[in-house]
C-alpha cells in the first residue's frame, strides 16, 4: 500500500468525511506524501506535502468540489466488489484517486487536493448530503464539532450502513 493511504487509526467513512477519534478530514487522512484537508472547530486546514494553509470559518465565503466519482447505489456495490477483486487480483498499490475543494474567501481561492476515500465512488445521496453539510459549515448552521463529538464516541472505526451514514449526514446538518 502507497504511503499515501495508510492507516494509523480506526476510521469510519461517512459520506466525503473521514472521522477518527481525534479529527475529521475530507476525503481520506492523508499520510506520508498525501495531501489532505482537516477541518476543525476553528476552521480547515491543508495538510500533506507542499499543501499548507489554514482558512477559519468566520473567513470562508464557499467551498466547492470538484471531480468527485459519484456513483448510484447500486452501480457502487458492483464496481466497489469489482474493484476490489481486481485490486486483489494485481496486487492494488496505486495511489487513490484525487479530487478538489476549493475555498474561497475574501482575499483568495485556494485549490486543494484530496485523496477520495471510498473505492468506486461516493454514494451520490450521501455525496450531496456531504456537499449540503460543508455549505452549513461556511454557513454558520452547522458545526464540525459534532462530526468530532461522534467520532471520540464511535472511537471503533465501524462505517455504518448505508441508512445509517444518510441519517447522520442530516443530523449533523440540522443541529447546531
Amino acid at each position: 500500500m502507497p504511503d499515501a493511504f495508510v492507516l494509523e487509526a480506526p476510521v469510519a467513512m461517512i459520506g466525503l468525511f473521514w472521522i477518527t477519534g481525534k479529527s475529521v478530514y475530507v476525503g481520506a487522512e492523508p499520510a506520508g506524501s498525501g495531501r489532505g484537508v482537516r477541518l476543525t472547530p476553528e476552521g480547515l486546514e491543508a495538510v500533506g506535502t507542499d499543501h499548507r494553509g489554514f482558512w477559519a470559518w468566520r473567513d470562508v465565503r464557499a467551498l466547492t468540489v470538484h471531480d468527485v466519482q459519484v456513483r448510484s447505489s447500486t452501480r457502487w456495490l458492483v464496481n466497489s466488489v469489482t474493484d476490489t477483486v481486481l485490486d486483489l487480483a494485481t496486487g492494488g498499490g496505486e495511489a487513490p484517486p484525487a479530487f478538489g475543494l476549493h475555498v474561497g474567501t475574501d482575499e483568495e481561492k485556494a485549490e486543494l487536493t484530496v485523496y477520495a476515500a471510498a473505492v468506486g465512488g461516493y454514494v451520490q445521496s450521501e455525496y450531496e448530503l456531504s456537499l449540503d453539510l460543508l455549505n452549513r459549515f461556511v454557513e454558520g448552521t452547522a458545526h464540525v464539532a459534532r462530526l468530532l463529538e461522534w467520532g471520540s464516541a464511535e472511537g471503533d472505526g465501524v462505517t455504518p450502513w448505508r441508512a445509517a451514514r444518510e441519517a447522520l449526514l442530516r443530523s449533523w446538518a440540522t443541529a447546531v
